[in-house]
């Protein structure tokens, strides 16, 4: 089963929500209809603005712990890589390919080949 990261926020360079899923367009859908209450709806934060696809759950979840580990500046800039004008990625989410790949050196690399 694949893994997805992903970042919600409310504006461009607003919040900001980092989470994990195994089915992304139905966890944006319940994000945006408010399904749960929590974070993403205390502060309204219903645009994809950023994710990414790994090859299982596991390491989907083991990169969204590190990427809660690192500055708020370092995060908009990964947005601002995939999606400069941090438009809602929602409705195009099967036209992007955003596959995760370790560095070759790193210990995760393994993991990914």
């Amino acid at each position: 089963m694949t893994g997805f990261v992903y970042m919600m926020s409310d504006k461009p360079r607003g919040v900001v929500y980092i989470g994990v899923t195994s089915d992304l367009t139905g966890r944006v859908w319940e994000h945006k209809s408010e399904v749960h209450k929590g974070f993403t709806s205390r502060y309204e934060a219903k645009l994809l603005v950023w994710f990414e696809l790994h090859p299982n759950i596991v390491l989907a979840i083991r990169r969204e712990k590190s990427l809660k580990r690192y500055s708020r500046a370092w995060k908009i800039n990964l947005i601002e890589g995939l999606n400069p004008t941090w438009l809602d990625l929602y409705e195009r989410v099967g036209e992007i390919e955003n596959v995760y790949m370790p560095h070759p050196n790193s210990r995760e690399w393994l993991d990914y080949n």
